[in-house]
C-alpha cells in the first residue's frame, strides 16, 4: 500500500544493513531506544518505504527484541527526551528464545521456560550450565563435583546419564550421553530451560525438556573482546580470553577463545594429607561466520576442553555429614575426560522459505581411577575407561519468521518440518582389581573383573512437523507431532583375569518406534498479558545396559503425558513481569537409575511402572528503577511412585521420586550506578532448595538448604575488578549420596557441597 507523506514523517524505522525496516511503533513496543546500536540504526526519521501492514507488526517483534539485545540496560532506561534531558524511563529488556526451534519472544511461547542472558551469565560469572540452573524453577542439577558426571531433573524427570531424560542442546547439537553435557561455559550468548516434553520437535531423550545452550555469534562490524583472570581460596585460579571480529566486513568474521580453570580439592585424605578433588581444564572454542548475501549465513564452530580432576570425594553419608571435607583413603584416584565437538550451521532464507542444517559431531573419551572401597584399606580399586563417538544431522523447512501464509483476513499460518539422523557408539571397559581374599577366604590371588566390557551402538531417523494458526493476531493454535525410529546393538561381556567364574556375553538388538503430538493455545488477554494451555506426550527410547545384574540388560521405553496451563504478563510500563504456570505428569514405564548390586559404584536402568507429578511454577523480575533488577522464581513439586509401582521388586508406590525437592526458589537484586564515567555494581541472590530422597525406596534424603551468592565491583573504560563469595553462609549439604550396602556402615556413600569459597576477578574488555 503507498505510503502518505503524513505518515513517512511518523515512522520512524531501525535499518538494518541488509537494507530491512522496522517500524518505530515495533521498536518502542520491544523497548528499543532511539540510537544507533551494533549493526543497526533506529533513525526517528522519515522512512521511505512502505511500512509494514497490521498482520505483520506482531511477526515483526521477534527482531526488534533481537535487536534490543544489542542495548545495554542502561542505555534503554536512559534515551534521550525531546528535552534533551534524560527520559525517565526504563524498563525490562525483551527476551528472545528459540525454545520452539525458531526466534520468538519468550512471552510467546506456550511453555514454561527460563531464558538466561548474556548479561547475567558475566554478571555472575557463570563456568558450567548448574550455575545458571537456579534461577530456574523445578530444576536440580543432579550431579558430581567432577565434571564428567552431570544429570538434570526437571519436575522430579531424570534418569541415567547414558539415556539421559533432558538433553543438553549445545548450538542446535544434542549431547545424547551426559559425559559431553557439563563443559565450561565459554562465549555463550544464552542458556534456555525448557520444562515439559519436547519430544514433539526435539525427539528422543527430551521426555522432561531441554537445556538449550548458544555460543555468542562473532561480529562482522567490530573487533571486541576480554580477558578475565578470576582466583580466589583452595587455589583457584582461572585465566579466560575472547576476541572476535571481522575478516572481511560485512562477510567473513572469526571468534576465538580459550581458558584454564583449576582448583585444589575441598577435601583432604586422611592418610596422606592430600587433597582428593582437585580439579582442572583447558578449553577453548573456535568460530568462523561466512555471510556471502542476506540469504546465505554459514557458521563453523570446533570447542574441545581437556580436563584432569581428581577423585570423587566420596565417603559413608553418616560421618560425612559429621566430618564432610575429609576421607581416609590408601589410594589416589583420578577422573579424566577430553570433548571434542565440531558444529557446522547452514541457512538459507528466501521470501517464501527458510531452510536450516545442523551438523554435528561430538567425541568423547574418560578415564577414572577409584579407591572402590573408600577406605585406608587396600580392598578394590576400579578402572573405568569410556568413549564415544556421536553424528547428527538435521534439516529444517520453515515458513519466514515475518511472511507466515496469509489463509484469510483474519487468519495466518506458519508452519515447519524436518527430518534429523543420528548415530551413536558407546564403548566402555570397566575393570574392578581385588585384593587377595576379598572375593573369597580361598582365593588368596588377586583378581581382575571386566564387568563390562561392552560395545552399545545407536542409529536413529525422526521427522517432525508443526503448524501454528494466529486468529485476528490474539488467538494461536499449535499442532505438532514427531515420529521416531531408534535401532540399538549390544555386545557386552563380563569375565575374571584370572578366570574363577565363567564369563558371560550378551548379544542383543531391539528397534523403537513412536508418534510424539502436542498441541497447545495462546490467548492474549491485552497487549501485556497472554494465556495458554499445552497437552503433550513425552517419549524416551528404551535399551540396554553397558553393566547391570544378569538377565536385566535390556530396559524398555517410557511415556508420559503432560498437561500445563499458564500466565505470562508484564505490568507497569514492562517494568515488571509475572510468569506462572501449573503441571500434571503421568509416567508409564519409568525409568530408574539403579545402584548394580554385585558391581560396587556402577548404574543401571530399569522400568519402575508410573508415576505422578504435579505442581507449580513462578517467575517474576522487576526493574523498579534505573539500576536496579529485583528477580526470584519459585518452583513446587509433588512427585511420587503410584500404587503397585516396584523398584528392583520391592513396593515403592507412594514414595517419592528421587533428586525432586518439594521446593526450589530463588530471590536476588542488582543494583548499578554510573558515577564519574565509572560504573559501580552489586548484586546477590540466595537459592532455597528443599527436601529430596536419594533413592526410590526413601532410605535416605537430604534436609531442605540454602545457598547465598554475593557480588560487587567497578567497571571503568576497559576496566573490571569484582570481589566474590559463594556459599556465603558455609552451608553444609549433600547433593549426592546413593546405596552402598556392606562398605558403607549407614548404607550410603556421599559426596559434600562445595564449602564457602570466595575471591576476586580481574578484567579487560575491549
Amino acid at each position: 500500500m503507498p505510503v502518505t507523506d503524513e505518515q513517512r514523517r511518523e515512522a520512524g524505522c531501525l535499518v538494518g544493513r541488509d537494507g530491512n525496516l522496522i517500524p518505530a511503533r515495533v521498536l518502542k513496543a520491544a523497548g528499543v531506544p532511539a540510537r544507533e546500536t551494533g549493526p543497526f540504526t533506529w533513525a526517528v526519521e522519515p522512512c521511505f518505504t512502505d511500512l509494514m501492514p497490521m498482520s505483520r507488526l506482531r511477526l515483526a517483534m521477534p527482531l526488534a527484541a533481537l535487536c534490543a539485545a544489542f542495548v545495554p540496560p542502561s542505555a534503554a532506561a536512559q534515551a534521550p527526551s525531546s528535552s534533551g534531558q534524560p527520559a525517565a524511563r526504563f524498563e525490562l529488556p525483551p527476551v528472545v528464545v528459540t525454545a520452539e526451534k525458531r526466534p520468538e519472544p519468550a512471552e510467546d511461547v506456550n511453555a514454561s521456560l527460563t531464558a538466561v542472558t548474556r548479561d547475567t551469565i558475566e554478571r555472575i560469572d557463570a563456568r558450567f550450565v548448574k550455575d545458571a540452573a537456579r534461577f530456574a524453577p523445578n530444576v536440580y542439577m543432579h550431579e558430581f563435583s567432577a565434571r564428567k558426571l552431570s544429570n538434570p531433573r526437571f519436575r522430579g524427570i531424570g534418569s541415567s546419564p547414558n539415556n539421559p531424560a533432558i538433553t543438553t542442546y549445545i548450538d542446535g547439537v544434542p549431547q545424547l550421553n551426559a559425559n559431553s553435557s557439563s563443559v565450561e561455559l565459554i562465549d555463550v550468548e544464552q542458556i534456555e530451560f525448557i520444562r515439559g516434553p519436547q519430544s514433539a520437535l526435539f525427539g528422543r531423550n527430551t521426555v522432561g525438556g531441554v537445556i538449550s545452550v548458544a555460543s555468542r555469534t562473532p561480529s562482522l562490524t567490530e573487533w571486541t573482546g576480554s580477558l578475565d583472570a578470576p582466583f580466589g581460596n583452595y587455589g583457584s585460579r582461572e585465566a579466560r580470553l575472547s576476541a572476535s571480529g571481522p575478516l572481511v566486513a560485512d562477510r567473513v568474521a572469526i571468534g576465538l577463545a580459550a581458558g584454564y580453570a583449576g582448583r585444589d580439592g575441598f577435601s583432604v585424605n586422611d592418610a596422606t594429607g592430600r587433597s582428593i578433588d582437585d580439579r582442572a581444564a583447558s578449553y577453548g572454542k573456535v568460530q568462523m561466520l561466512w555471510t556471502p548475501n542476506t540469504s546465505w549465513h554459514a557458521r563453523l564452530l570446533v570447542s574441545g576442553e581437556r580436563a584432569r580432576d581428581g577423585d570423587y570425594p566420596l565417603k559413608d553419608l553418616r560421618t560425612l555429614r559429621q566430618d564432610p571435607y575429609s576421607a581416609p583413603r590408601n589410594f589416589d584416584g583420578s577422573t579424566e575426560r577430553d570433548v571434542v565437538a565440531p558444529t557446522f550451521l547452514l541457512s538459507y532464507t528466501s521470501p517464501g522459505l527458510t531452510v536450516s542444517s545442523t551438523t554435528g559431531v561430538v567425541r568423547w573419551t574418560t578415564h577414572d581411577t577409584t579407591d572402590l572401597d573408600y577406605g585406608v584399606l587396600p580392598l578394590i580399586v576400579r578402572t573405568n575407561e569410556e568413549r564415544s563417538l556421536q553424528v547428527t544431522q538435521e534439516v529444517r523447512l520453515a515458513s519466514p519468521q515475518a511472511s507466515p501464509l496469509r489463509l484469510s483476513d483474519t487468519v495466518t499460518m506458519a508452519w515447519q518440518a524436518g527430518m534429523s539422523l543420528f548415530t551413536q557408539r558407546y564403548d566402555q571397559d570397566a575393570v574392578n582389581a581385588f585384593a587377595p581374599f576379598v572375593l573369597s577366604p580361598f582365593l588368596p590371588l588377586p583378581a581382575n573383573q571386566h564387568s563390562p566390557v561392552a560395545s552399545l551402538d545407536d542409529s536413529g531417523v525422526g521427522a517432525y512437523g508443526q503448524g501454528t494458526w494466529t486468529v485476528n493476531e490474539r488467538v494461536d493454535l499449535s499442532v505438532g507431532a514427531r515420529v521416531d525410529r531408534e535401532n540399538k546393538d549390544a555386545d557386552i561381556r563380563t569375565f575374571f583375569d584370572p578366570p574363577i567364574a565363567p564369563p558371560t556375553r550378551v548379544e542383543a538388538d531391539a528397534s523403537f518406534t513412536h508418534v510424539s503430538p502436542r498441541v497447545s493455545a495462546g490467548f492474549r488477554v491485552g497487549p501485556t498479558a497472554r494465556v495458554y494451555a499445552t497437552v503433550a506426550q513425552g517419549y524416551k527410547a528404551g535399551g540396554f545396559n553397558a553393566t547391570s545384574p544378569l538377565g536385566r540388560e535390556a530396559y524398555d521405553e517410557e511415556t508420559s503425558w503432560n498437561y500445563e496451563g499458564g500466565v505470562k504478563t508484564t505490568w507497569l510500563d514492562r517494568r515488571l513481569s509475572l510468569t506462572a504456570a501449573v503441571f500434571r505428569i503421568d509416567w508409564r514405564d519409568l525409568q530408574v537409575n539403579l545402584p548394580s548390586p554385585q558391581r560396587p559404584a556402577q548404574f543401571f536402568i530399569d522400568n519402575a511402572g508410573g508415576a505422578t507429578s504435579s505442581g507449580l511454577e513462578v517467575e517474576a523480575a522487576a526493574r523498579p528503577a534505573p539500576g536496579l533488577d529485583l528477580f526470584g522464581s519459585l518452583g513446587y513439586t509433588r512427585a511420587t511412585f503410584n500404587d503397585g509401582t516396584t523398584s528392583s521388586g520391592v513396593p515403592v508406590g507412594g514414595n517419592v521420586l528421587p533428586y525432586t525437592p518439594d521446593f526450589t526458589a530463588n530471590v536476588g537484586a542488582q543494583y548499578t550506578r554510573q558515577a564519574g564515567g565509572v560504573e559501580v555494581f552489586v548484586r546477590g541472590d540466595v537459592t532455597a532448595t528443599g527436601e529430596f530422597a536419594y533413592d526410590d525406596f526413601n532410605a535416605a534424603s537430604q534436609e531442605a538448604y540454602t545457598l547465598a551468592e554475593l557480588r560487587g565491583g567497578i567497571q571503568g573504560g576497559n576496566l573490571l575488578a569484582e570481589i566474590w563469595v559463594k556459599n556465603a553462609f558455609d552451608a553444609r549439604y549433600v547433593p549426592l549420596a546413593f546405596a552402598y550396602p556392606g562398605l558403607a556402615p549407614s548404607g550410603f556413600i556421599g559426596e559434600p557441597g562445595a564449602p564457602r569459597t570466595y575471591g576476586v576477578r580481574l578484567g579487560v574488555r575491549f
